[in-house]
C-alpha cells in the first residue's frame, strides 16, 4: 500500500513538472513585448469590428501594456472621427468618399488604405418564406429605390406569383458602409439624390435586423454575410441574379466575383501621425499577419496570401 502511494506521488510530481515546463514553453512562444505601451483608438464599421476585435484581443496578449479600444459607430461615423484626427484607425466596409477625403485634407490628415478581407452582403428572408428563393438586381431596386416609398408595399408588386402580403423591410443604418455599398450596388443613385426609400427598419446593430426578419414571415432584409452565418438557423438566404443567373453568396462565389454586385473588400485606414508610434506600427503589422486566420474565424473571406503581402509592403512604404 505504501509502495502504491509513493508511485502515485511520484507520478503526480512528474505531471506537475511536465505542465510547468509546458507553461514555460508556451510563454516563451508567445513572445510578449513589454517594451511597447500606449492606447490605440479604433472606430467605424460594425462589419469590420469582429475582425478588429479578434486581432486586438490577441495583440493585447503579446503586448500587455498596449490598450486597443474598438468602437462601432458605422463606417461613416468612423470616418467623421478619423478625418478630424480623433482616432488612429478607421474600420471601413467601403472605400473613403471624396467628401471624407477632402475633410481629411483640410485637417491635414494623411492616411493609408489597407484591405483586410472580403465580405458578401446577404439578402435574407424569414425561414418560413418559401417563395423568394432568388431575386434579380432589378427586383431589389424596385423594392428599395426612393420611388418605391409608399408605393411598393406588397410582394405581389415585385413579381407575379408572389403572395399579396405586405413586405416588412430591414436594413443597415444609413450611416453604415453596408448601407452605402448596398444602395450604390443596387440602386446607383445620382449624386445628392436620396439613396433609398426611408420607410424601412434601419439599425447599425445587425442583431436587431436578424431578429426583425426572423420574427416576420414576409420580411426582407440585408446585412453582412458573416451575420447570416451566425444566424442561418433563423433565416434563409436569397440568391441574387445580377444578369448571369441566380448566385448564392458562398465563400467561393464571393472570392471569384460571381456573386455580383454584392461582394466587397473590407478595409482599415491608418492615420500617418498615429503610424509614427511603435505600438500602432506593431499592431497594424500584427493585424495583416493575423487577418486571414481571424477573418475566417469571424465568418469572412480571407484575401489571397499574396494580397496580404502587398498590403504589408504598402504599409511599410507608407511609414518610411
Amino acid at each position: 500500500m505504501r509502495k502504491k502511494s509513493i508511485l502515485l506521488l511520484l507520478s503526480a510530481s512528474i505531471m506537475a513538472l511536465v505542465v510547468s515546463c509546458k507553461g514555460k514553453t508556451e510563454n516563451q512562444n508567445a513572445k510578449t513585448n513589454d517594451a511597447i505601451e500606449g492606447t490605440i483608438e479604433i472606430d467605424g464599421s460594425s462589419t469590420v469590428a469582429p475582425i478588429t476585435e479578434a486581432v486586438a484581443e490577441e495583440f493585447e496578449a503579446i503586448a500587455p501594456n498596449v490598450g486597443v479600444n474598438v468602437g462601432i459607430s458605422g463606417t461613416g461615423g468612423g470616418f467623421k472621427k478619423f478625418t478630424k484626427g480623433e482616432i488612429a484607425i478607421a474600420d471601413a466596409s467601403r472605400a473613403i468618399k471624396e467628401e471624407e477625403a477632402a475633410t481629411a485634407k483640410e485637417n491635414k490628415i494623411e492616411y493609408v488604405e489597407l484591405e483586410v478581407a472580403f465580405d458578401g452582403l446577404a439578402v435574407v428572408v424569414n425561414k418560413e418564406n418559401t417563395f423568394a428563393k432568388d431575386l434579380t438586381v432589378e427586383e431589389l431596386k424596385k423594392i428599395w429605390e426612393p420611388a418605391a416609398e409608399g408605393k411598393i408595399t406588397k410582394w405581389s408588386q415585385v413579381r407575379a406569383g408572389f403572395p399579396d402580403e405586405e413586405i416588412k423591410l430591414y436594413g443597415a443604418g444609413t450611416d453604415s458602409g453596408t448601407y452605402d455599398y448596398f444602395t450604390e450596388a443596387i440602386i446607383d443613385p445620382e449624386k445628392g439624390a436620396p439613396k433609398s426609400r426611408s420607410d424601412f427598419n434601419a439599425s447599425e446593430d445587425d442583431n436587431i435586423l436578424v431578429e426583425g426578419v426572423a420574427g416576420d414571415k414576409f420580411a426582407l432584409g440585408f446585412f453582412g454575410l458573416a451575420y447570416f452565418e451566425e444566424n442561418k438557423d433563423k433565416l434563409n438566404l436569397v440568391a441574387i441574379n445580377g444578369g448571369k443567373g441566380a448566385v448564392l453568396p458562398t465563400i467561393e462565389n464571393v472570392k471569384n466575383g460571381s456573386y455580383a454586385p454584392l461582394s466587397r473588400p473590407l478595409f482599415i485606414y491608418v492615420n500617418s501621425e498615429a503610424a509614427k508610434k511603435p505600438e500602432v506600427i506593431e499592431f497594424v503589422n500584427f493585424y495583416l499577419d493575423k487577418a486571414a486566420e481571424l477573418s475566417a474565424e469571424a465568418g469572412y473571406i480571407p484575401l489571397p496570401t499574396e494580397k496580404y503581402q502587398e498590403q504589408k509592403a504598402k504599409f511599410s512604404a507608407f511609414i518610411k
